[in-house]
């Protein structure tokens, strides 16, 4: 008897991108967008976050304070290492709502979430003031209105030169009123052990994070749904992790310099059908706190204390985000419109504590911004495979701001409206290849810089635009192939600088150009087998120096020059279990500190690299992973402490190699 022939693997499913504002399958966007799936991996996992994602993904940089002090970087739209008060370069955004707007990254775990998506390049014409950079968008998984479920994950991790953590969570799905509503509660928290020796406190920098999220679906008629949801996540370091030596895992003693990021989140979202147009409404409220306490009891000395402690930097944020967008067909055009409205609070307050206990403040600074915009977009074809995407967002951005200077407080207002447009051309040959050019651009308002005369000085606004060409295709067996090249244009780019006495306060550095490349690569080899490679190379300059001295190098800050990243996979099967092996290394080239010559420090130039084992039965699910297999030391950034940091080095060494052991079940 002949042996049965083998099964044909199923074609591979198409990826469905939202983050353009409309789904569209990834084969058919004109615009680098990378996803990130996590349907393989474990999701419950609570140490998993937004560096996760920069690990598998070209062109997304972070800085390494530590969990929930990082800035976020895309293509070389890297402004400034330090924590001023401009507002960020990549919005990051939770489903439909931004989750933040001047703030650093919350450093959301990514339990329950479904996938990442990153959109790349300036992105004014869709999610309008301040995307310079890009979009860095977590997509929920939503309540499911038919099926009643419940996963609960545990795991365990262990440090060298640390101790011990621990990390577990819970998603519960349950539907009501039969299948017109569905309630989803999620809760995780996790203890990530330290590694940082100060003084007589070993291993002093743990960080421990807990949150919740619920989402209450519910079917009011035909067609509508509306999708409510709660989210909280609360953020802890005990410590920094920075050393004074490269290559240590230690420093002299001085005071903790704990830090927390505390978020709390509310949305709701109506979709549904009028006729032929689509509907959807969305509005969120978001609260977003992140406090920093830095010892101060060297570099304070110019304030008036006599015996400066430490220094506390508090930092308060709100953003209201609306939006009201429709979408349909006319004809072979396929159109989207919206309007939408935000608003933005922040107040920042920073003082300085002495070993009495008193208090003297350097800088109140109150902040409220104002986003109100209409935007539309639309594709029409040309032919049957060319056709042309264009869009715009017509917007009135306002800033109105009060600074406590010592004369008094001080407050400006400021206005703008414009349009920041976008266009594309794309050509799909076939159903598996797409080739495009695009042209985007975005706005970021301009701040406000304390002169050396106590004034207050308006700073001029952010305006970057874009060129890219990209080609994205599909290959068989299920790989892809993903390359892009770009050019960019950075009028008045705002740089947070940090001055002379430790704070830190907002420029106009001048003009920059950026050009990249990047590619990336899955290549089923089969018998189970799965290689993939990425990498790119970022060239970003100053070309116009408004900074006020001499530059040695004009390369701007953060983004590493280039980067390399390969992996090999196999899935395979125990019995009757599944399972999967995965190595995973990542070269992470040169970076610089900052424009000023005197505070230039070289950072990366590292290996990362991670390797992971999963099995399964369908029910229960076992994974091992050990991150710097190599028990590398280098410099993933080279600042920690403001105040210290013109009188000594800083350096902040990789993780040591950590080994973790989680396991979840799913009922």
């Amino acid at each position: 008897m002949p042996p049965p022939s083998p099964v044909s693997p199923p074609p591979p499913q198409p990826i469905v991108v939202t983050t353009t504002k409309q789904p569209l399958e990834l084969l058919s966007v004109p615009a680098a967008v990378s996803v990130v799936a996590l349907a393989d991996e474990i999701h419950g996992i609570p140490t998993r976050a937004s560096a996760t994602v920069a690990s598998q993904i070209e062109g997304l940089s972070l800085t390494s304070l530590g969990p929930g002090r990082n800035r976020m970087f895309l293509r070389g739209v890297a402004d400034s290492a330090f924590s001023g008060e401009s507002q960020s370069t990549v919005a990051v955004v939770l489903d439909e709502a931004r989750l933040t707007y001047a703030a650093p990254d919350p450093d959301i775990r990514l339990v329950d979430i479904e996938r990442v998506e990153v959109l790349k390049g300036p992105q004014g014409s869709l999610y309008g003031t301040g995307a310079l950079g890009g979009i860095y968008r977590m997509v929920s998984h939503a309540p499911e209105l038919d099926r009643t479920s419940l996963d609960v994950t545990a795991g365990t991790s262990l440090v060298a030169h640390g101790n011990t953590g621990y990390s577990g969570s819970a998603v519960a799905n349950l539907p009501l009123v039969g299948e017109k509503a569905a309630l989803r509660l999620v809760g995780y928290a996790a203890k990530e052990p330290g590694w940082i020796d100060t003084g007589q406190r070993n291993d002093a920098n743990w960080t421990r994070v807990s949150g919740a999220r619920a989402g209450l679906a519910f079917i009011p008629a035909s067609d509508w749904r509306l999708d409510l949801t709660g989210f909280g996540q609360w953020l802890r370091s005990s410590d920094t992790r920075y050393v004074n030596t490269p290559r240590s895992y230690s420093r002299d003693a001085q005071s903790p310099e704990p830090h927390d990021n505390d978020l709390i989140h509310f949305a709701g979202r109506l979709n549904g059908t009028a006729g032929s147009i689509d509907v959807t409404f969305a509005s969120a409220m978001t609260w977003h706190d992140v406090d920093n306490t830095l010892d101060a009891s060297l570099g304070a000395d110019g304030f008036g204390l006599a015996n400066p402690q430490s220094l506390l930097d508090k930092r308060h944020f709100r953003i209201w985000d609306s939006e009201l967008r429709l979408r349909g067909h006319l004809g072979g055009v396929t159109w989207l419109a919206g309007i939408s409205r935000l608003v933005a609070r922040q107040r920042l307050a920073t003082s300085l504590e002495d070993t009495a206990g008193a208090m003297e403040t350097l800088d109140d600074d109150r902040r409220t911004s104002h986003d109100n915009a209409a935007y539309f977009d639309a594709t029409v074809p040309v032919s049957g495979t060319i056709s042309i995407d264009a869009g715009a967002r017509l917007f009135r951005s306002s800033i109105r701001e009060t600074r406590m200077l010592q004369a008094g407080p001080v407050s400006r207002e400021r206005d703008k409206s414009g349009v920041t447009p976008s266009v594309a051309l794309s050509w799909q040959p076939d159903s598996s290849s797409l080739v495009y050019v695009r042209y985007g651009s975005a706005f970021r308002q301009g701040g406000s810089d304390i002169t050396s005369s106590g004034s207050i000085d308006t700073l001029g606004s952010d305006e970057l635009a874009s060129i890219e060409l990209g080609w994205r295709q599909r290959l068989s067996g299920g790989g892809k192939l993903d390359l892009g090249a770009w050019f960019s244009n950075w009028h008045d780019l705002q740089s947070d600088v940090l001055e002379d006495n430790g704070l830190v306060e907002t420029v106009n550095a001048g003009n920059a150009r950026i050009f990249g490349i990047e590619g990336s690569l899955e290549l089923p080899l089969g018998e189970g087998w799965q290689a993939e490679a990425g990498g790119n190379f970022t060239d970003a300059r100053l070309i116009r120096n408004d900074l006020g001295f001499e530059l040695e190098d004009r390369h701007l800050p953060v983004v590493p020059e280039y980067t390399v990243r390969a992996g090999l996979r196999r899935d395979f099967t125990l019995g009757q279990l599944n399972a999967r092996a995965k190595l995973s290394l990542r070269y992470v080239g040169p970076a610089r500190m900052s424009f000023d010559p005197d505070l230039d420090r070289r950072m990366g130039d590292l290996i990362e690299s991670d390797f992971e084992v999963q099995v399964s039965d369908g029910i229960w699910q076992v994974g091992l992973n050990v991150q710097n297999l190599f028990a590398d030391k280098g410099d993933v950034f080279a600042f920690g402490n403001a105040l210290r940091y013109r009188s000594m080095p800083q350096f902040t060494p990789q993780q040591p190699t950590t080994i973790s052991l989680n396991g979840s079940v799913h009922f």
